[in-house]
């Protein structure tokens, strides 16, 4: 599959993704991510699929408002990298948070799944 129709598919993985964020939909963010999943939050703290699952699931985060400033991706071969910027707010780890946010994403592709998220990095800006 030529690059552009991956970009493409990638393209709508990542914002499939923000809609989850936004709706708290836990299913979707299940399909979304890999068991193996290592995210670093802007606490630079650590954490799991698990972790982000039960903490969607719990409403300990939520997400009321996701607003895309920027989004690049990069793709070589079934490896692609999402590079978002924008506004976020809700709550995470049970407080309150608003915060203009830089998020990368090493996203994986194979062929039952798609496109999933394999590591992620969030930072304030």
């Amino acid at each position: 599959m030529p690059d552009s129709a991956r970009e493409a598919e990638l393209l709508d993985a990542e914002r499939t993704l923000q809609a989850a964020q936004r709706a708290g939909d836990v299913a979707a963010l299940d399909q979304l991510l890999v068991d193996q999943l290592i995210a670093i939050g802007p606490d630079g703290r650590q954490h799991g699929k698990a972790e982000d699952l039960a903490a969607h699931r719990d409403r300990t985060s939520v997400i009321e408002e996701l607003v895309e400033e920027e989004l690049d991706l990069l793709v070589v071969g079934r490896t692609g990298v999402t590079f978002f910027l924008g506004r976020v707010a809700g709550v995470f780890n049970g407080q309150p948070f608003a915060a203009r946010l830089r998020y990368t994403r090493t996203w994986v592709h194979d062929d039952p799944h798609g496109w999933r998220i394999l590591a992620a990095h969030i930072s304030p800006v």
